[in-house]
């Protein structure tokens, strides 16, 4: 019976690796993390590069993942049972609410945007499908955190500042998870970027376990009132539709 072979294995190795650092790496990083030569990793590493798995910034050396996995990775989305069921209900959240609508689940350490409907006017949209966005400082993040569908303790050894509103000490996001669970909706205002804002509410399988995350987001004045809330009618839609998905996947409560 033929083994495992190894170059694979190193690759998919420096892949993960990658995938779950918070930046670029440099090619002594790679190799001493993963306890290889430079040579072997720096050839692996150029393999990589060749098939546009792996980027490197020209100004610094370093490397990052590179866009031909977000094409392998939709591959993966158009499948996934959440993305699938959400789809018209999502389209229809984004006409009701004339907002652009994400869906989000966690993936090692982050939000994975698995959906994305535009708002629907004519300004100029970037679609996110495949971003990873932090769990903090989103409000798709702090749902996923405040009902354990992803892990917060890792997090509170080092919350990265995105702007001056991001929740950057542990008793503070404790605070707005204790308040998540409380209302059933999270939100945040320009802690991600200065402008924009975003509410969400959690999406539920079977047995009630949250499963991932909805959520509208735009420019703070939309999202937002005078006061600096979230509008309430935008809440009860985003709401309503994460309820009818939830139903959909089989939950029994919400």
């Amino acid at each position: 019976m033929v083994g495992p072979v190894q170059s694979i294995e190193r690759a998919a190795a420096i892949l993960r690796l990658l995938a779950t650092g918070p930046r670029r790496l440099g090619l002594g990083e790679v190799a001493s993390s993963l306890g290889l030569a430079k040579g072997t990793a720096h050839g692996i590493l150029r393999t990589l590069q060749h098939v546009d798995f792996v980027e490197q910034d020209a100004a610094t050396g370093k490397y990052q993942l590179g866009a031909a996995l977000l094409h392998l990775g939709t591959s993966y989305l158009d499948v996934n049972e959440l993305r699938s069921r959400s789809l018209n209900w999502a389209d229809a959240l984004a006409a009701r609410s004339g907002e652009a609508v994400r869906l989000g689940t966690p993936l090692e350490g982050k939000v994975l945007i698995v959906h994305h409907v535009f708002r629907p006017d004519d300004t100029l949209q970037t679609l996110d499908v495949g971003a990873l966005l932090p769990l903090h400082a989103s409000s798709l993040g702090k749902v996923l955190l405040a009902f354990g569908a992803a892990p917060v303790e890792p997090l509170k050894a080092g919350l990265e500042a995105y702007t001056r509103h991001t929740l950057v000490l542990p008793e503070d996001l404790d605070r707005a998870l204790g308040e998540i669970r409380e209302f059933g909706w999270g939100s945040e205002v320009q802690e991600m970027s200065m402008g924009d804002a975003g509410i969400a509410t959690p999406i539920r399988g079977h047995g009630g376990l949250v499963v991932g995350a909805l959520g509208i987001s735009g420019p703070v004045e939309r999202i937002c009132d005078t006061g600096g809330r979230p509008r309430p009618a935008l809440i009860t839609v985003l709401r309503e539709a994460a309820r009818a998905i939830s139903r959909d996947l089989g939950a029994a409560r919400w």
